[in-house]
Order: structure tokens, then C-alpha cells, then sequence
């Protein structure tokens, strides 16, 4: 239900405009504060694993995504998009991973402006190697609590 013209909020959610409760805020907080706790544990612990096998964590990121697409490639804005950097840290990550030898830069058929990016058979192989020590250092590293939540929703900018 709508009151004053105020989009409604979903369930468990403050609709825009309103204010919290002193309780419903204080959860907020410790919430977040465990959220961005959960993930500086479990970056630096990625950070320390993933460079054994000479990947940073965004490096492992990108081959991930590109691993899971269908034909092992990504429009190089929405590959931007999908691992939160912008388009010049993208570029500059892209460009370590072709010096490696693990992604290479295809020109867009339908549109000459885009630019694709795409994972070499190195690359895959690299991401398989990474891949089982990332899923063990999340499992490892991140509260069980955070995992069986199944909160896969994402904030909306």
C-alpha cells in the first residue's frame, strides 16, 4: 500500500523518504558493519592465495565471469559493469591478462565501437586451477550465516 504518493518499500525494507527505527537502524548498521567485515576478511585472504597463482583478486574476477559466459566472452562494458570497476581499471586489468596470455581483445562485429573481450584456452586453464582455491578460501573465510542467507539481491545505485 502507497501512502502520500511514496513508492512502497519491499518486504523488510524502509520505502524512500522514511526513517528507520531506533532498533531497525541500529540492525542496519551492524548488518553492513559484518557485510564489509565478511568481505575485507575474505579479500585479503583471496588476495594472499590467488597471487600463489600469480591472479589478483579482480584478475581472478574477470576470468570467472568470462569462465561462466557462453562462449568464454564479454562486452567490455558489460564485463566493467558485472566486476564494479570502472572502464580505465577494466582496461588496465585487461591489458595485464593479454600480456599473460589469459584474455584477448576482439573487435565487436555488430558494432565496430565495441570491443569483446575473450578467454584464451591459458586462461581457462589458469581459471581452473584458481577457481577451487577461491570457492575454498569464501567457504573457509565467510560466515555460514551470510552464505545460507541466500541474499543475492543487490543494491541499486
Amino acid at each position: 500500500m502507497q501512502s502520500q504518493g511514496r513508492p512502497e518499500a519491499p518486504a523488510g525494507r524502509v520505502a524512500p523518504g522514511e526513517r528507520p527505527s531506533a532498533l531497525a537502524a541500529d540492525q542496519v548498521v551492524a548488518t553492513w558493519r559484518a557485510i564489509t567485515a565478511s568481505h575485507a576478511a575474505a579479500n585479503a585472504a583471496l588476495d594472499h592465495e590467488l597471487a600463489h597463482l600469480g591472479l589478483g583478486v579482480s584478475e581472478f574476477e574477470v576470468l570467472d565471469r568470462l569462465s561462466e559466459s557462453p562462449e568464454h566472452k564479454f562486452r567490455a562494458q558489460e564485463l566493467a559493469d558485472a566486476v564494479h570497476l570502472s572502464q580505465s581499471a577494466l582496461s588496465r586489468l585487461i591489458d595485464r591478462l593479454v600480456k599473460n596470455g589469459l584474455v584477448e581483445r576482439c573487435l565487436c562485429g555488430e558494432d565496430r565501437r565495441g570491443i569483446y573481450v575473450l578467454l584464451t584456452p591459458a586462461g581457462l586453464r589458469r581459471h581452473a586451477e584458481a577457481a577451487s582455491v577461491h570457492r575454498e578460501v569464501l567457504a573457509r573465510i565467510l560466515p555460514p550465516a551470510l552464505v545460507q542467507c541466500q541474499c543475492t539481491d543487490t543494491v541499486q545505485a
